[in-house]
């Protein structure tokens, strides 16, 4: 699984390559790194490199692919860009906040509805989580919103681009 990072002007293509336990192995533009990876607490991590220890916060931001990661001396902003934000960027160019359809851009499984049919949701909200490749997505809404339609129910199958929920 390979992620772009953008911190500041900086963009870093990572890649993690090996985990046993808490041991991770990743590729962070060609250098190799093993790393002692914990989280302590919820948005909190430990990690261990060249026997130096090192604690990361991460806070969450409204769009879930953006980050302030923090350490003792620095914050910064991050952006995670993975295959689900290039797709979409690829595939919607013109995308904007005006979103009103909800879709998952791979097959998948639903694992949790969060919302009900003309509940009221606010920006930043998630609605729907999925789960594809192993890995589990959740789908937020960008501005507040009133759920219109829900179109699959937990454990469906789903595909690449089947619209799973409709907002007004």
């Amino acid at each position: 699984m390979a992620l772009e990072i953008i911190i500041g002007e900086r963009k870093a293509k990572i890649e993690l390559l090996s985990q046993i336990g808490n041991m991770i192995r990743v590729n962070v533009d060609g250098k190799i790194y093993d790393l002692d990876l914990m989280m302590v607490e919820q948005g909190v991590y430990s990690i261990l490199y060249n026997n130096i220890s090192y604690n990361v916060e991460l806070i969450e931001k409204e769009d879930y692919h953006r980050y302030t990661v923090n350490t003792l001396y620095n914050s910064w902003d991050v952006e995670i860009i993975d295959s689900e934000i290039k797709y979409r960027r690829n595939r919607h160019p013109e995308d904007n906040d005006d979103v009103k359809k909800i879709f998952s851009p791979m097959p998948g499984k639903v694992v949790k509805i969060l919302v009900n049919e003309g509940e009221e949701v606010k920006a930043g909200e998630t609605v729907i989580i999925v789960s594809a490749m192993k890995m589990e997505s959740e789908y937020k809404v960008k501005k507040d919103r009133i759920v219109k339609k829900v179109l699959v129910k937990e454990g469906d199958t789903i595909d690449g681009n089947q619209t799973l929920i409709v907002l007004e």
